[in-house]
């Protein structure tokens, strides 16, 4: 028996239903004035707790820092919603780290304790990742998926 096509004729691969890879996802939503106004009041202090090196450079060589900090808190808290976590069981928030290359989709990278709950929990060392901002808010989505659902296509 051969695979099943899609209309245009390419083979699709499929999984059971009881297996998709998904092993958790999260959701969240920052409002960029409460974000512009935590960053100001606390600054570096804030930044260096919350995000790493990399990430705080990326943003401050954005023409609107703000709201690209916001879109990476939103997927910090989304990811902890993926792994079921919270900022419980000795996870911090530099442990969730986003990366974006040029030309690629972001991804939440996963270091220390979050990584070792992440892979206990069938997932793998990054999570996917959405991103969005839009007029006063930023948004992110992501999902911990099985590390062969991260595989490139075949």
């Amino acid at each position: 028996m051969s695979a099943p096509s899609d209309p245009i004729g390419h083979a699709e691969e499929r999984r059971p239903a009881s297996d998709s890879g998904v092993r958790g996802i999260g959701v969240d939503l920052v409002h960029l004035p409460r974000m512009r106004e935590v960053i100001e009041r606390w600054q570096e202090r804030f930044l260096r707790r919350v995000f790493t090196d990399g990430e705080i450079a990326y943003c401050q060589g954005r023409r609107d820092p703000t709201q690209h900090f916001a879109a990476r808190f939103a997927a910090k808290e989304a990811g902890l919603k993926a792994l079921g976590t919270g900022l419980r069981l000795g996870i911090n928030w530099r442990e969730l780290e986003v990366r974006r290359e040029r030309g690629q989709a972001p991804v939440l990278v996963l270091h220390g304790r979050s990584r070792t709950i992440g892979r206990a929990r069938g997932g793998s060392d990054r999570l996917l990742l959405a991103l969005t901002h839009d007029g006063d808010y930023a948004m992110a989505q992501a999902m911990l998926v099985a590390p062969d659902a991260t595989a490139p296509p075949r």
